[in-house]
């Protein structure tokens, strides 16, 4: 699934080419949308709050989730798609050129005035202007029994996490993903490691993994073998994304399995 750094660069890169420009088609390849006509209207901004982007004219914000195949692309008037047209969600043209939105999770098209109803609900968003490590730490020690490998995918906690990102913070702090959050020796230190290899990764990408699908391969810390494990949660206060059981990756020397 798309990460929050994926979902930062790609509403980098729609301001890029949409920001201040006007637009000449939109074709919304979904039912419920499907007569939305935004021609004519100036693009506002584009911008990412965790995994959620927002394309906003004056009037209306359209907000898209990725989920776990989808994309945006953006190409010349008249350049070839280099996915199937089929897959097309969302297109959005200039005079110059032509944004696509392929294979997209979630399309809905808001009044400007309720985009905050879509975020309101979530935690701090790791690569948002207005990141707060502290509120990170409190929504977190709301549930010090619930494991920190479940609570970091936990969106209402803090915003951007998926399970690539789980593992790669839970292997640099050094902590087993099953650990309880309130067994996790400095949780702000935790809180800043995600918002800095985040942040890492929008400036530098692609940033390759250390721990994240390298199962019998060496740890680079000790050299050990790193395994691949299966962690979730069904606790029904916990949200449906995080209740499904998904691999976690660790090194069994560096981050020891907690105790029972």
């Amino acid at each position: 699934m798309p990460e929050g750094d994926t979902v930062y660069l790609a509403a980098r890169r729609l301001r890029a080419a949409l920001a201040g420009k006007t637009l000449t088609r939109s074709d919304f390849r979904v039912p419920r949308y499907a007569t939305v006509d935004l021609r004519d209207e100036v693009v506002d901004s584009v911008g990412s709050y965790g995994k959620h982007l927002f394309i906003r004219t004056p009037a209306v914000s359209v907000h898209t989730h990725l989920k776990m195949e989808g994309s945006w692309h953006v190409f010349h008037c008249g350049q070839r798609w280099t996915k199937p047209r089929v897959a097309a969600r969302i297109v959005l043209s200039t005079d110059e050129v032509e944004a696509v939105g392929f294979s997209l999770g979630t399309v809905e098209v808001v009044r400007a005035s309720e985009e905050h109803r879509i975020v309101d609900h979530l935690g701090p968003d790791l690569l948002g202007p207005n990141w707060n490590a502290a509120d990170a730490v409190r929504r977190l020690e709301r549930y010090p029994d619930q494991s920190i490998g479940v609570a970091l995918l936990d969106q209402r906690n803090l915003a951007g996490i998926g399970n690539i990102f789980r593992s790669e913070i839970c292997f640099l702090r050094r902590v087993h993903p099953a650990t309880r959050v309130g067994a996790v020796p400095d949780l702000l230190a935790l809180v800043n490691e995600a918002n800095r290899i985040l942040t890492e990764a929008v400036r530098t990408p692609p940033r390759r993994p250390l721990a994240y699908g390298r199962a019998h391969r060496p740890c680079q810390r000790c050299g050990t073998s790193l395994v691949a494990d299966l962690l979730g949660d069904t606790a029904p206060d916990f949200d449906r994304v995080v209740q499904r059981e998904r691999g976690i990756y660790f090194c069994p020397r560096c981050q020891p399995v907690p105790a029972p």
